[in-house]
This record gives structure tokens, sequence and C-alpha cells, in this order.
């Protein structure tokens, strides 16, 4: 189950850069399936649109709904001797993917580029930072333990001190990765 859980999130994570570039090039749900076209005619960009949007917005929210099916883990209180919000520190790797996504020219350098891209991130280990968790009001942590392990945290609750961090179940993701589900 973890390993297609970090398929989905990977997959999440990443998927914003094809939304920009069929938006960018213009392709709508008719591209796609031309047999919608006299439906969509005079709105097909907007529906379109939203339907992209939607799509990683709702693996998004079955990502945080299969949660429970990951192994548990807790976080003591006095456990956690640091903690950081990072929110905003992953907005410039997102921004880097709105710039590589506008400057893809066609379909096989999108397939490479993203193949590229879903391979390092899934690979990587280290996080899964999806911005569209920020929909679902989760919030975005790196934490220290006493035992100098450092680790991500995706959480609904708001930490502001390393003693107001006591999670009796958090959901590993993999070892340096967990998300707190309410």
């Amino acid at each position: 189950m973890n390993i297609l859980f970090r398929l989905l999130l990977a997959f999440n994570a990443t998927s914003l850069l094809v939304i920009i570039f069929v938006v960018q090039k213009g392709y709508s749900l008719g591209y796609f399936f031309p047999i919608l076209c006299p439906y969509l005619d005079g709105v097909a960009n907007y529906i379109s649109y939203l339907v992209y949007l939607l799509v990683p917005v709702l693996l998004t929210w079955l990502s945080v709904i299969l949660c429970p099916y990951l192994g548990k883990d807790e976080f003591k209180s006095g456990s956690i001797v640091s903690i950081e919000h990072a929110n905003n520190s992953f907005l410039p790797s997102y921004l880097g993917y709105f710039f590589v996504a506008l400057s893809i020219g066609g379909w096989e350098a999108l397939f490479f580029v993203y193949g590229v891209l879903f391979v390092f991130t899934f690979l990587s280990q280290a996080l899964y930072f999806n911005p569209l968790f920020l929909l679902f009001r989760f919030e975005f942590y790196n934490i220290v333990t006493k035992d100098g392990a450092a680790v991500f945290l995706i959480s609904r609750n708001r930490y502001k001190l390393p003693s107001d961090v006591a999670i009796d179940k958090a959901y590993r993701i993999n070892d340096y990765t967990f998300i707190e589900k309410d």
C-alpha cells in the first residue's frame, strides 16, 4: 500500500506541470474528446480547465482518505527540539514547474520532462510537498526530533513551538515524511 500511496502522491505533486501545459496550449476537453465538442461550444475552455484542476484535487483528497492505511508512528510531547513552518519554502520549486511547463513545445517533450520529474519526485524519498494539500487546510513543517532525525510533517494543526507537537497518530509516508490527519 505504501508504494501505491507514494505513487499517488508523486503524481499529485507533479500533475500541475501537465495542467499548465494543456492550458497554455489551449487544449480543451474537446481536443481529447471530440465527441463532446457540440455540447461544450462557448464554454469549453472554462469547463475544461475546471475539470483539469479537479482531477489532481480529487486525487489529493483520495490520498488524504487513504492515510489510515499507512504505517503509524507517534511524536510524544517533548520529543521535538525544533519546528519550522515550511509552506513557503517550496514555492520556488512550483514556480519552476510553471516556467518549465510554459516552455515545453510539444507532447514528446512533455512526456519526457514529466517522466523525469515524476521519477525524481518518487525516488527522492524525501518530501512529498503537494501545494494542493493547502486546499485541504494542511500545513507543512520541518521538524527535528530529540534523536536528531529531521522529518517533514504534513498536518492540519498549527504548530508554533516544539513543545506544541504531541501527535498520537502520524502516518508514515516514508522514513522522512509523515502526515497527521485529524
